[in-house]
Order: C-alpha cells, then structure tokens, then sequence
C-alpha cells in the first residue's frame, strides 16, 4: 500500500535558507505585504469570534497578525523560524511571549492552544502533513487551526516570461490542491481555493515584490551567477505579460480551517 501523503507532500527545504531570507527582508517586511494582509484578512472572516484564550501565531513574521490578535484580547505566542522577524515582532510588543522556532516541530505543549493561526507559512514545510499535525497536537479540543497556503499555478508569469530567456528556475513550484487535500486526510477541515492578482508598473517590480517580503528561498537552488543585465531585464519586460492594468502576478490559494 502506497503512503500517498508521504510521497507528495515532502519538499527539499533547507530551513536555514529560509530563516536567512526572511531576516534579510525582517526591517522592510510590512511595506512589501499586501498580500500577506490580504490572505490575513479573509482567514478573519473564517474563525469564530465567541470566545478568546491562547493563540498561536506560527510564522508570524514582523508580528503585524499577533497584535491584530493580542488587541482583541488573545494570550498570543509568536514563533518564526527567522530571529530577525521575531526581534522585529518583539520591538512591535506584537505578543506575549516569543519563540524561534520551525513548524515542522512546533516547540509547544500538546493542548496549549485555542487557536493556531498560520498566514503563508505552511509552503515552507519540509512534510506539510507533519506541520499539520503539529499544529493539531497543540491545539485544545474544541480549538481551531486557520491557516493558508500557495500552491500550483502560482507565480505562473514569472515561470512563463524566463522560459524565454533561460532554463533555470526563478521562481519555486508549489503543492497541487489533491497534495493539500491528502495532508489534510483524516481531520475536519473545510477547504476554500481563491485567486488573487497583484499589478506591478514593471515586471522587475513584480519580482522585487517577492525579495521585500523574503520569499527568494528556492526549493531547487538559486544560480548566483545569473546577472540581470540591462539586455535580459529588457525581455524579461517583453516576455511578462501585461496590459493596462500593470504587470500581473498570479497566486492560487488554499485556505484551510480544521476543528479539533
């Protein structure tokens, strides 16, 4: 018998990697996240507001979710797997208590949270089916985890316009919705997939909206030795489509609410 979950859901991550992108990007974070505020928004609308109690912010960056959520009278705990985003949440007072930490082995008592929360995290997971299910350990019984994530058909301009310059790879692929469905196999969940476009005044301006929120981690590798001369920056703006709007960037969405 196949272990499905396991042979579609493991990613070659180095969290390192990782941890170093989003500390380069920690200071200047929240002028890049209107997508990270957008997504955040709509995981609101799907949680419950009758009660409050212990929150878990995991992932949560520059800490702008952990105070959205302490003002409103949670007991929240801010883990990120980047120390330079966790001294920014932490310069913000963004939460209560602060942890470095990955949530692919969530440092936390099993039971200690009425909520986890995770805004677009989860694609770093080496094995999105264990991050999961970490964040169900420690949530209560009775509790909830929100949490979103990208997958396939994401960031499809920038794969589409350097097909026609080169063969490496600029942008990372992601999950497929059936990869998200079968982690979630076994949990109540409710799963909802959205679309949203971003409009960038130049294609070079869409990929730097990735570089300010740290998102430059490459699951494949990064080639250092690619220049972006003036000569590939002028195909790259030929090759991206666009129109009057601006130059567009894709991100296909799951949402996922799963009630313990």
């Amino acid at each position: 018998m196949i272990d499905y979950w396991r042979h579609y859901m493991k990613l070659p991550v180095n969290k390192l990697e990782i941890a170093h992108a989003f500390g380069r990007a920690a200071v200047h974070y929240n002028k890049f996240s209107e997508l990270q505020r957008l997504i955040g928004d709509k995981m609101v609308s799907l949680l419950p507001f009758n009660f409050t109690g212990d929150l878990l912010d995991a992932g949560c960056g520059p800490g702008w979710y952990s105070t959205f959520w302490r003002k409103r009278g949670y007991r929240v705990t801010a883990i990120d797997i980047s120390e330079k985003m966790l001294i920014q949440a932490r310069n913000n007072t963004s939460a209560d208590r602060y942890l470095i930490g990955d949530i692919d082995s969530l440092p936390l008592l099993k039971e200690s949270m009425d909520i986890v929360w995770s805004n677009l995290v989860v694609q770093w997971s080496t094995d999105l089916r264990r991050a999961l299910c970490h964040f169900v350990r420690v949530t209560k019984i009775g509790g909830f985890i929100v949490f979103s994530t990208l997958i396939a058909g994401s960031l499809q301009e920038i794969h589409d316009a350097w097909r026609h310059i080169d063969d490496y790879s600029h942008a990372n692929h992601f999950l497929s919705k059936d990869d998200i469905y079968y982690a979630c196999k076994g949990f109540t969940v409710n799963l909802k997939h959205q679309i949203i476009t971003l409009y960038f005044p130049t294609a070079i301006s869409a990929m730097r909206s990735l570089k300010g929120i740290g998102a430059t981690y490459l699951h494949q590798g990064r080639n250092n030795n690619i220049l972006l001369t003036r000569d590939r920056l002028a195909k790259l703006e030929t090759f991206w489509p666009h129109d009057a709007r601006g130059y567009p960037l894709t991100y296909q969405l799951i949402y996922g609410i799963i009630n313990k």
